[in-house]
């Protein structure tokens, strides 16, 4: 499953990530991660959480990135739910179309029972229409 929070810049879509996230810690057995632009959330998410700062890590296409994505799961048989926040940025796909990103990680998460939760920066009306129906929380 792949869930869509978006929004315009500044409207509160970390925080809902975060508290989201957060609040998964009990209810999910397997392992969770969080994908981020920096570490500057790392002290409000639960120790639990894995904190990756995907800009460490030379990404500079989409397709990298779904591969990395693939990366973290083959290591992890454990994982069970990958939270994404700034989702464009660490995707490399500001001003991009993402149905196609977002489309692969539906056949990831459909493969190996991965959760994603993205954190998008545009409003609802500016997705693609095959995305639409991923959107659990536009702010």
């Amino acid at each position: 499953m792949v869930q869509l929070i978006v929004g315009n810049k500044g409207k509160g879509k970390t925080k809902h990530l975060l508290d989201k996230v957060n609040s998964q810690i009990t209810e999910t057995e397997g392992n969770i991660v969080y994908l981020d632009k920096s570490t500057k959330h790392m002290f409000e998410l639960n120790n639990k959480v894995r904190l990756i700062d995907v800009s460490e890590y030379l990404i500079t296409e989409s397709d990298e990135f779904v591969g990395f994505i693939a990366g973290i799961i083959s290591q992890d048989h454990d994982l069970q739910q990958m939270y994404l926040d700034s989702f464009l940025t660490i995707a490399c796909l500001e001003g991009k179309d993402i149905s196609n990103t977002i489309e692969k990680l539906e056949r990831i998460s459909d493969k190996f029972s991965v959760d994603f939760v993205l954190s998008v920066g545009i409003d609802k009306e500016e997705l693609p229409e095959s995305v639409k129906e991923n959107v659990v929380v536009s702010l």
